[in-house]
C-alpha cells in the first residue's frame, strides 16, 4: 500500500507540473533547463507510428487542475484538428512518467496535449516547411502561454524545428480504421531494425550484440558513426515483427530502443 500510495503522489505530482518546451521560460517546472541528448542517435529512418486503436488510458483521462485552471479532457478526438504553436522536450524528462503512465522516451514520436484523449495519434504539420509526422499523444502539457502541443525530442527533429525551440503547426487527429494515412513513396520491399543503443565502448557493444542474437535468433550488426558504437537488431521483413522485437528489447534493460527505417 505504501508503494501504491507513493506511485498515485508521484503521478500527481507529475501531472500537476506538467509544461511546455525545451526553449524560454516558465512550463515543464523550468525549462530553461531542458536541453538536447549530449550524444543524439540518428533519427532520420525513425519509423512513425502506425495509428491503431487502443482504449483509453487508465490515468490521464478524466478533468484536471494546473495553475488554477481546469481542462476537461475530450470524449474523443474523431474530426480534432487545431493551428497555433508547438514546443517540443528533451532530455530533462526522459524516463519519467508522462501523464498516463508510461515513460517518457525522447527517442519515440510521441507529444503532450492538453484535452485529447490518451492515446491519441495526430499528425503534426510545420506550416513553415510543409514537414509533418505522426505522433502518439501520451502526455499532458504544455501550460505556457499559447502553445498548443508540446513534441518529443524526436518529433521535433522530424519537422525541423529543434533550434527554433517553436514552430507554427498544424495538427490533425487520426481516426484508426477511418482517416486515411498516407505514405509519401512508400517502400516496395520495407527493412526493419531496432537500434539497440550507443556506446562509446566497442567491447561493449559486440559482447551485447552476440548475446541478443542469440537471445531473440536475430542477426545483430554493429557500427561505429561519430565516436560511438551502435547496435542494431535485424533486418526485419515487416513492421508487425519489428515492433514485436522491440517491445521484447525494451521489456529487458533496453527501454530506449527504438525502431528504424533506412532504405
Amino acid at each position: 500500500m505504501k508503494r501504491l500510495a507513493y506511485y498515485v503522489l508521484c503521478s500527481s505530482i507529475w501531472l500537476a507540473l506538467a509544461g511546455c518546451s525545451s526553449s524560454g521560460s516558465g512550463g515543464r517546472y523550468h525549462v530553461a533547463d531542458d536541453h538536447s541528448p549530449d550524444s543524439p542517435p540518428e533519427l532520420d529512418a525513425l519509423v512513425e507510428p502506425t495509428p491503431r486503436y487502443e482504449p483509453k488510458s487508465r490515468q490521464g483521462n478524466k478533468s484536471y487542475k494546473v495553475r488554477g485552471i481546469r481542462y476537461q479532457v475530450m470524449n474523443s478526438a474523431e474530426g480534432f484538428a487545431d493551428e497555433g504553436t508547438a514546443s517540443w522536450y528533451g532530455a530533462k524528462f526522459h524516463g519519467h512518467l508522462t501523464s498516463n503512465g508510461e515513460i517518457y522516451d525522447m527517442y519515440s514520436l510521441s507529444a503532450a496535449h492538453k484535452t485529447l484523449p490518451l492515446p491519441t495519434y495526430v499528425r503534426v504539420t510545420n506550416l513553415a516547411n510543409d514537414r509533418s509526422v505522426i505522433v502518439r499523444v501520451n502526455d499532458r502539457g504544455p501550460f505556457h502561454g499559447d502553445r498548443i502541443i508540446d513534441l518529443s525530442y524526436a518529433a521535433a527533429y522530424k519537422l525541423d524545428m529543434l533550434k527554433s525551440g517553436t514552430a507554427n503547426v498544424k495538427i490533425e487527429a487520426i481516426t484508426p480504421g477511418k482517416d486515411p494515412v498516407v505514405t509519401i513513396n512508400p517502400d516496395p520491399n520495407p527493412t526493419y531494425f531496432v537500434q539497440v543503443l550507443a556506446t562509446k565502448d566497442p567491447e561493449k557493444a559486440n559482447l551485447l550484440a552476440k548475446r541478443l542474437s542469440d537471445q531473440f535468433d536475430v542477426e545483430s550488426t554493429t557500427f561505429e558513426n561519430n565516436g560511438l558504437h551502435k547496435l542494431r537488431l535485424g533486418p526485419l521483413a515487416d513492421i508487425d515483427s519489428a515492433q514485436a522485437l522491440l517491445d521484447k528489447i525494451r521489456a529487458t534493460a533496453y527501454p530506449n530502443a527504438f525502431l528504424i527505417h533506412p532504405n
